[in-house]
Order: C-alpha cells, then sequence, then structure tokens
C-alpha cells in the first residue's frame, strides 16, 4: 500500500515536523508517520515559542530555511524581545502564540510541501539488516521500507502520566503512549534511560480578576522571527504577572505526602530550570513568593496557561492551592496539571549528525535525546533531516560548529557531554555568544544552508540585499565627520560628553549613551540620509561599530580553537594503549569515540594534559 521511502520520520512533534520539512525540501521522499494526524505540532506545554537562547535557535532554524520562525510570526498574539537592558548576544526574540492557529499551520505548510506522505499509526519496529535500517512496522501491520529513520518521539516512549497519586499510560493529556520501540532498541545494543517533565493546570480566564495583577504588554514596535517577509503583529494580547503566597506554599507542602515525585513513584530526572511549584516551594523554601505568568492560548479561547505552577499534586491540592493566588480566587479549572515520565536514550550513542553509532541510517531528534522545549527539538529535527537526506543522497554531511550555531552547541554539548537531566538551552552554554546573536542568524547560516540545496535562492538574495545595506550604512558613518557645534546639544541631551573638534560620525555611535535610531532622531542631516535604511540594517551596523573589538577578539579565539577541529582522530583508534593519558580519560574517549581532537578536550574528564598527549600522539 505504502512505496518505499527515503525517509520516514516518526513523531508529528516539533523535531519530526522539521525533520520532514527539511528533509523534504532537499527532495528526498518522505512518510511522515504520527499516531494523531490531528496534534502534528502540537504545543504540547506552554503557548509560546522563543526566550533567552531559545529564541535564537528558532531564528537560526529560520536563516536555515526551517518553517519554525514563519510559523510563529503566522499565529503570535505578542512578541517581546527580552534582555533588550543587556548587549545584543543577550538580546532573545520570544512570541506568545496562538495554540490551535500554531498547529494548523505548522500541518497546512506540511501538506503544501512537496515529497512529504503522511499515515496515521503507531510505529513498533524499526525494521534492521545487519544493522543497518530498512524501515519500520506499525500497530497496524503494515511493514513500509526506507533507506533511513528519524525518530522523533517526544514524551510518548512508555509514557506514564502522574496526577497525585493516580498514574496511567499516556504521551500526554488525552492521548496514549507508545510502547514496543525502547525494547527493541534495547535489544540492538542502546542504553535507555527515564526523564520527566510537568505541565500546569488549564484555567478559564473568565473565572479570574485581571484588575489584581500586573498587566505584560508586547513590545510597543514588535519585531518578528522570520528573515522572510512575514508581517510583524499590529495588535497584540496582554499577559499577566502574579504570584504565590504563604497560604499558597502551606497548601501545597500539606499535600507532599501524596506527591508522585517526593513519594518516589516517579523515578525520572525533571528538569532543573523548570522545576514544579512544589519542587520549588521545597528547593526555595525560604522564599516568601513565586512568580505566575497568566499566558492567554490564542487570540479568542479563554483557556488560560498558568506559567510557573507546573505540578503532579492531587487535584483537590491544587485547585486549593490555586485558589489562593491573587486574581485566582473564584478560578474554574479545565484540567489538573500532571507530571509525565518518558523514555530516553543518552545522547552520547549518537554522531554529530544525529545518526545513531549502533545502527546505520537511523536518527535521533528531540526528548528522545534527553532534551526539554520545542526550539531544542525543532533545531534537532531540522539537522536530523538535513543529514538523513545528505546520507541518502551519498553527499557530505552538514554538522554545524560551537562557533557558527547555537544548534551546533546544542548538538556538540549532547553527544559529546550527554545529559541525566531534561537539557535546556541557555546563552552561558556558548562560548561564543557574541557571535551567536539572533540578529546575525541569517549571516551565519542562509548561505551555509543555500549550498546545500536547502535555503532558497530568494533568502539568498535577501541576505546579500542586507549585507550591502548594512555596508553602505557602515561606509557613511565612517567617512562622515561632524561638526562640534552641529552635535554637541544632542550630546549633552544624550548624557554624554562633548567635543570640540571634528569627529567621524562612528565615533559618536560607538558611545554607549548613543543609538543609531537616537542620531537619526536627533540630527536632522542623519535623518535625512539613514532613516530610509531598513531597521534591520540600522541593528546590525550600530552592533558592528559598538562591539567590534570583542567580535574580532572572540572570532580570533574561535579560530584558535578550531584548529584542534582539523586534528581527526580514526573512528576505531585504540585509547587503551595510550598509557600517559588518565584512565578516566581513557574510559571516556573510548566511550564517546570523538571524531576530532577539539571533541575530545570537551568531554568530561579529559583534562588539558590528556590532549597535549593526544596532539603528540597524532603528529601536532
Amino acid at each position: 500500500m505504502l512505496k518505499e521511502y527515503d525517509i520516514i520520520v516518526v513523531g508529528g512533534g516539533h523535531a519530526g515536523c522539521e525533520a520532514a520539512a527539511a528533509a523534504a525540501n532537499l527532495g528526498s521522499s518522505v512518510l511522515l508517520i504520527t499516531m494523531n494526524m490531528n496534534t502534528i505540532a502540537n504545543m504540547s506545554c506552554n503557548p509560546a515559542m522563543g526566550g533567552v537562547a531559545k529564541g535564537q535557535i528558532v531564528r537560526e532554524i529560520d536563516a536555515m530555511g526551517g518553517y519554525s520562525g514563519i510559523i510563529s510570526d503566522k499565529t503570535a498574539i505578542q512578541f517581546r524581545m527580552l534582555n533588550l537592558s543587556k548587549g545584543p548576544a543577550m538580546w532573545s526574540p520570544r512570541v506568545q502564540s496562538d495554540r490551535w492557529l500554531f498547529a494548523q499551520e505548522w500541518r497546512l505548510m506540511l501538506e503544501q510541501t512537496p515529497n512529504i506522505d503522511f499515515w496515521q499509526d503507531t510505529v513498533t519496529e524499526i525494521t534492521t539488516v545487519k544493522h543497518k535500517v530498512t524501515g519500520v512496522k506499525t500497530s497496524l501491520g503494515m511493514n513500509v521500507r526506507s533507506k533511513s529513520v528519524v525518530l522523533t518521539n517526544g514524551t510518548f516512549l512508555n509514557g506514564l502520566m502522574h496526577v497525585g497519586q493516580k498514574n496511567f499510560g499516556g504521551g500526554r493529556a488525552g492521548e496514549r503512549n507508545s510502547t514496543g520501540i525502547t525494547e527493541q532498541l534495547k535489544q540492538l545494543g542502546f542504553l535507555d534511560g527515564r526523564m520527566k517533565t510537568g505541565t500546569p493546570p488549564r484555567v478559564d480566564a473568565r473565572s479570574l480578576d485581571f484588575t489584581k495583577m500586573e498587566e505584560q504588554k508586547g513590545d510597543e514596535f514588535p519585531s518578528k522571527f522570520s528573515f522572510s517577509d512575514t508581517k510583524p503583529l499590529k495588535d497584540q494580547r496582554s499577559c499577566h504577572i502574579t504570584y504565590t503566597n504563604q497560604n499558597v506554599h502551606d497548601i501545597l507542602a500539606s499535600g507532599l505526602d501524596r506527591s508522585p515525585m517526593f513519594s518516589g513513584t516517579i523515578k525520572g530526572t525533571g528538569p532543573r530550570y523548570c522545576p514544579s511549584i512544589e519542587d520549588k516551594i521545597v528547593r526555595f523554601a525560604e522564599r516568601e513568593r513565586h512568580q505566575i505568568f497568566v499566558e492567554p492560548e490564542g487570540w479568542d479561547t479563554v483557556e488560560i496557561y498558568v506559567n510557573g505552577f507546573s505540578t503532579s499534586l492531587p487535584m483537590d491540592v491544587q485547585f486549593a492551592a490555586i485558589k489562593q493566588i491573587s486574581g485566582f480566587e473564584n478560578v474554574k479549572l479545565f484540567r489538573p496539571g500532571y507530571a509525565i515520565e518518558y523514555d530516553y536514550f543518552p545522547p552520547t550513542q549518537l554522531k554529530h549528525t544525529l545518526e545513531t553509532k549502533l545502527v546505520d541510517n537511523l536518527y535521533f531528534a528531540g526528548q528522545i535525546n534527553g532534551t526539554t522545549g520545542y526550539e531544542e527539538a525543532g533545531g534537532q529535527g531540522l539537522m536530523a533531516g538535513i543529514n538523513a537526506s545528505l546520507k541518502v543522497q551519498e553527499k557530505q554531511p552538514l554538522i554545524l560548529g560551537r562557533d557558527q550555531a547555537y544548534i551546533g552547541v546544542l548538538i556538540d554539548d549532547l553527544i559529546t557531554k550527554g545529559t541525566d537531566e531534561p537539557y535546556r538551552m541557555f546563552t552561558s552554554r556558548a562560548e561564543y555568544r557574541i557571535l551567536l546573536r539572533q540578529d546575525n542568524a541569517d549571516t551565519r547560516l542562509t548561505r551555509l544552508s543555500h549550498e546545500i540545496g536547502l535555503a532558497s535562492s530568494e533568502r539568498l538574495e535577501a541576505l546579500d540585499h542586507k549585507e550591502k545595506t548594512t555596508e553602505d550604512i557602515l561606509k557613511h558613518l565612517n567617512r562622515t565627520s561632524i561638526d562640534p557645534k552641529d552635535v554637541n546639544e544632542f550630546l549633552k541631551a544624550s548624557g554624554t560628553s562633548e567635543i570640540n573638534q571634528k569627529v567621524k560620525l562612528s565615533s559618536i555611535i560607538s558611545r554607549p549613551q548613543v543609538t543609531l535610531n537616537s542620531v537619526i532622531k536627533g540630527l536632522p542631516k542623519e535623518k535625512k540620509t539613514l532613516s530610509t535604511f531598513p531597521q534591520d540594517c540600522i541593528e546590525q551596523a550600530e552592533i558592528k561599530i559598538k562591539y567590534r573589538g570583542y567580535i574580532d577578539r572572540e572570532r580570533e579565539m574561535a579560530n584558535k580553537l578550531n584548529r584542534l577541529e582539523d586534528v581527526k582522530i580514526k573512528p576505531h583508534f585504540d585509547y587503551h594503549k595510550l598509557t600517559s593519558v588518565s584512565a578516566e580519560a581513557r574510559e571516556k574517549l573510548s566511550k564517546i569515540r570523538p571524531n576530532t581532537i577539539g571533541q575530545a578536550s570537551r568531554i568530561s574528564g579529559v583534562s588539558p594534559s590528556d590532549v597535549s598527549v593526544l596532539l603528540i600522539h597524532f603528529g601536532r
């Protein structure tokens, strides 16, 4: 019934959707198998995309020709650029999304993408011959052949949901779990583990008193995610902020003896940076209150996501506690919060391409690798889809370096260091974050993606125009001299020292108190010259002037360390022969099997002296 495919993608979440789109747009025939066609790209947790470091990943996905940025723009109800009070390396875009529109737009875009077929079913087995993928088997008895398989199972592998002392099988609320794959992969030699995540109650906005909360509006001049021609928001919906209090904490504490997390019922490790509310009151017992974000789930619905109140406590405790929050006194619940445990496979069993080391042409992406978050999943799905397609076409793989993308940092962290708790991306994980800004994701990645055939020619033309326009702005600022009498009044109003001789306009821009936009507004001559340029090009030019020294220094550091990436290690090298290397290092190197000295240097337990021995051994 179903033909043989180049690639089968298992799972229709964020990782699966990006994997299917990327592979199909590279010319591979793709079958997307999902348990429920109606929940493709469902936002299982909070209705939002982006945030600190996560927003950079979405922009990178978009710069490479993925769909997440476009769909986020089309379905946003609020846009905010976070961390604007800090340097540009920290600026992070985030949108509040319409949950239903988001899933609908994703499905429509996939349906309009040539080379993608769909099949609603549950995959129960990966078929292999001599540790090479040949296809999949499904619960309906289908045997579908393929050259490659991408597993993006999310939280569905042996998923177990917990509400108080009740637990039941499921992948998320209202959906069954997936069984069989874990057991088969273990038979093939894979190591597995167990993780846990949670979600808060959903409540009825009509039962809340928003006058008791702080309104959180979107940006006055909202930007957007995609570098394509999507439109920024004109109208926005507000979120609100409220807080827990001691009464809330006392009620929560009274139910800890029935908490599956504290009673030992839950065995999986939960996310360190997004703990449940009961975990917060125990770990941070000194705090009198915790922030709660009250987030609408769409333009028209009254359903509210109570961000910050994730819990698996019994329903009676959840309800009693949430009613004590200011503005929630008369709250009506749509459904309770719950925790979910699921299987994952330690990602040290993967190559940089996200292909498994044990089975050829089998790729893992998303929460199966121990990550948390739509954005991290989407980035992995994109790269798995790209590399599966490139391998099928017998082309060289695409591997992003740590100095090229947050996606590169994410994948390198996973396969080199592994993770025993849900991995979340932060700007602090990237040693080259001044290079990996959200504003220059297209400069870093679009040309690279176009070379492999993914990013369109239109995107490359737009990038060329942006870079030329930015260069024109820089040339103008570097060659234009400005007289003290024309600028001193503006400088005084800006809170910076006046000048006593002519200086280049670029030197004025380099001052921290002065922005290029303020110059355009404050100096009539420059308003005529520069106000016609696009805002993104003005932003790029200003960053290049203000942070040139930092950028050059970080690039130089990256180039030095990248020399270690040029020193390759044979795949089956016997590290136990290196008696000058520590026993721990020999053990870790034998397990991870790094491709380069650079990757070896990032393995926990491998010391600088061990790296020196490796360099000497390999002729450096």
